[in-house]
């Protein structure tokens, strides 16, 4: 069994940073993919952020695209989200995920691929 634990996510003013953190850890932990979704209230799971985790190669969704960094450490088994030039509209709880087998990155962007999920962090920006 594989746990995540995310970390970081708070209230902050608009064109601010937030990075968030998220602790992998179980006997069998093991992932092709990492990522980050994240959810607003009365709206679906959506997907920001991707990393493969051997290689680090990285696929974000547009609306976050040039604004938004997806990194990880192997050795910590920690994967990381930074996150600049907030806006309102990035509001929502940020969800790290898990996926232990390979895929396309278009895959790889749906909540369905993904086998392991945190609890979630809330981020709030203001206005």
């Amino acid at each position: 069994q594989v746990q995540l634990v995310e970390s970081g996510g708070g209230l902050v003013q608009a064109g601010g940073s937030l990075k968030l953190s998220c602790a992998a850890s179980g006997r069998t932990f093991s992932a092709a993919f990492m990522a980050w979704f994240r959810q607003a209230p009365g709206k679906e799971r959506e997907f920001v952020a991707t990393i493969t985790w051997t290689a680090g190669n990285t696929y974000y969704a547009d609306s976050v695209k040039g604004r938004f960094t997806i990194s990880r450490d192997g050795a910590k088994n920690t994967v990381y989200l930074q996150m600049n030039t907030l806006k309102p509209e990035d509001t929502a709880v940020y969800y790290c995920a898990s996926r232990p087998v390979s895929a396309s990155f278009l895959q790889a962007s749906s909540p369905a691929a993904y086998s392991y999920w945190g609890q979630g962090t809330q981020v709030t920006v203001s206005s």
